[in-house]
């Protein structure tokens, strides 16, 4: 099923998803999507998933193939965005969480990727001045300093993160094309297992080194976007 990191089928990089897994996915503005392993995932058997991801205000694309089929399948139960749906374009996912069948979570985008960089760092939350100030502080640790108020924001740690990168070398290394380096590299960090669907798999030494975003100690397997 792989040699090395590199898996045969984004099917065989997923199989051992379970009930209840923590998934992070990249993308923004529809690029920069692993849609391959998304489907991969809407297939699988694995329920009461927790997604986190970001998309930007064009979120049709993104809904139609990814996200909306994991809700429609009845595989998510919470989703973690900072805009989960789009005013107007809401589908399934509005649908869902209007009947009360999925929990949502909105964070504002420099928090969450705050967030999920303190989870890939190991260390235990950061203390943020958005919320403080509005209703959103009310029941969290809030500390004053000289900047001025802050309320402590906890780590995400995921179980898989999915990403999309332009091209890896079997031991892992990736780099990404413009825009496609969005989130993807925070969230490589932040999982326990991280899959990376490339354009291109190529031999060590293939990729120029001072090119490389994620270093293969963060991506533990590969698989082919096409």
């Amino acid at each position: 099923m792989a040699q090395g990191k590199v898996y045969s089928s984004p099917d065989a990089a997923l199989s051992d998803v379970v009930d209840g897994s923590v998934v992070l996915v990249s993308g923004f503005a529809g690029a920069g999507i692993p849609r391959r392993l998304l489907t991969a995932l809407a297939d699988g058997g694995a329920s009461g998933l927790t997604v986190v991801y970001c998309h930007g205000p064009d979120d049709r694309t993104v809904n139609g193939r990814g996200i909306s089929e994991l809700v429609a399948k009845g595989r998510v139960k919470k989703l973690i965005s900072p805009m989960p749906f789009s005013p107007g374009f809401g589908g399934v996912i509005e649908d869902s969480w209007r009947a009360d069948n999925l929990e949502i979570e909105a964070v504002p985008q420099g928090i969450l990727v705050e967030r999920l960089r303190a989870g890939g760092a190991g260390i235990g939350g950061v203390f943020l001045p958005t919320a403080a100030g509005s209703r959103y502080e009310m029941g969290r640790d809030k500390r004053t300093f000289a900047q001025g108020d802050a309320v402590l924001e906890l780590p995400i740690r995921a179980d898989y993160a999915l990403v999309e990168v332009e091209a890896a070398d079997t031991l892992g290394n990736a780099v990404y094309k413009a825009t496609r380096r969005n989130w993807a590299p925070t969230m490589a960090m932040a999982a326990r297992v991280t899959v990376a669907e490339a354009g291109r798999i190529v031999e060590p030494g293939d990729l120029d080194p001072e090119a490389v975003i994620s270093p293969g100690i963060f991506v533990n397997r590969i698989v082919s976007a096409s």
